[in-house]
């Protein structure tokens, strides 16, 4: 039960961040700004979370930033084969474009939402 309740909010999250793309025009600048990596790190926790459930909060939490901080920092390596997979949309979505700082702090901030949803909403009784 705890897997489905994880895929729905993953499925849910990432749903969110394709209408913060898609629709940025009707969004507050902020938002339209930073909207998109926030829940692109928050999905990674849920991604996390889906695949290892029984885990603790921390745990996940810190695997989903090391994670989204490593597809950042992979954004310096600049090299005709991997630009050729960010010119895919797909590619772009999953590795982006180039390094901002910024994004390191959207990654830290849905990670850290996220684990808060799920200590308060889905893993209450669980490790924390």
């Amino acid at each position: 039960m705890l897997r489905a309740r994880y895929l729905l909010v993953c499925l849910l999250t990432i749903a969110l961040g394709l209408a913060s793309r898609r629709f940025g025009y009707a969004l507050p600048e902020f938002l339209s700004a930073y909207a998109g990596d926030t829940l692109w790190a928050a999905m990674v926790y849920w991604g996390i979370s889906l695949l290892f459930p029984a885990n603790r909060i921390q745990m996940k939490g810190v695997g989903a930033l090391l994670f989204s901080y490593a597809i950042e920092v992979s954004q310096l390596y600049q090299a005709d084969w991997v630009n050729a997979i960010r010119a895919t949309t797909l590619g772009a979505l999953v590795l982006g474009h180039g390094f901002l700082w910024s994004d390191i702090i959207c990654y830290t901030v849905g990670v850290c939402v996220a684990a808060g949803i799920d200590r308060i909403f889905f893993a209450p009784s669980a490790k924390k």
